[in-house]
């Protein structure tokens, strides 16, 4: 299904941008005024494949994606998981043969926005520029934490670190709050994203629940004991960035 976007489509942008960085009400408004093509898609529907030289970036409204490479044997290694307010593919504005696929993991709805006009938005705007610049720095700085996770974490603390980061990353868009957050993810899209079999990310749940750390409920992740996740993961948000975080 296919509708043109409106400025309350384009706002989840600004809301996510608006958490790590401030703008003026024309740099707003600027952002607000974009072109757009909003898209209802199924999960498991690809976003942007491997080799493609897309002309567009995919600003995600709601649902969940994610960056993804296929390996031999049909193994997947999962990158990022991406939320309402994120632009996976920003990079596609200068990077432009993909080297990676991007795909919905829930039904989600999503804005396509040209290259053209995200291009004539950052050169009028340098704010915004450095804006976007400093969202991809953060998602850079992101990946290091999942690195560390996949190096030297223990299946146990790389489970906890990638809640807490979800539930602030949520949080800040305003999707979470109370310690609650929606976490529409399988077993094996966590095994994939964090290098473990479904059976270990089983196990560590379990372990999880049995310590009263989480519970999960039909696809809502609640953190019962925030400061012991934390301090079981070695949690330390500086890597996100964030300027403006609601009440927990």
């Amino acid at each position: 299904m296919l509708s043109t976007s409106n400025n309350h489509a384009i706002a989840m942008l600004v809301r996510k941008l608006e958490s790590i960085a401030t703008f003026c009400d024309d740099e707003r408004q600027a952002i607000l005024s974009l072109p757009a093509k909003t898209r209802v898609l199924q999960p498991g529907q690809d976003l942007v494949r491997d080799s493609d030289r897309p002309s567009q970036c995919c600003l995600i409204l709601n649902g969940w994606a994610c960056r993804y490479k296929i390996i031999g044997g049909g193994k997947r290694q999962i990158f990022s998981f991406h939320v309402a307010g994120d632009i996976p593919d920003l990079q596609s504005l200068h990077i432009h043969t993909v080297d990676h696929s991007l795909a919905t993991l829930t039904e989600a709805t999503v804005a396509f926005i040209p290259h053209e006009s995200l291009r004539d938005l950052t050169a009028r705007f340098p704010g915004i520029a450095a804006a976007f610049w400093r969202d991809t720095l953060i998602e850079a700085a992101i990946f290091r934490e999942w690195m560390v996770g996949m190096g030297r974490r223990s299946a146990y603390e790389h489970v906890a670190h990638l809640f807490c980061e979800m539930y602030l990353k949520l949080q800040a868009v305003g999707l979470a709050g109370n310690y609650r957050c929606p976490l529409p993810l399988t077993q094996v899209d966590l095994g994939d994203a964090l290098g473990l079999s479904n059976v270990h990310v089983n196990r560590v749940l379990q372990e999880m629940r049995r310590r009263k750390l989480i519970s999960l409920h039909g696809g809502t992740l609640v953190i019962e004991a925030w400061d012991e996740l934390n301090r079981v993961s070695e949690f330390d948000p500086t890597y996100l960035h964030l300027e403006t975080r609601a009440a927990a």
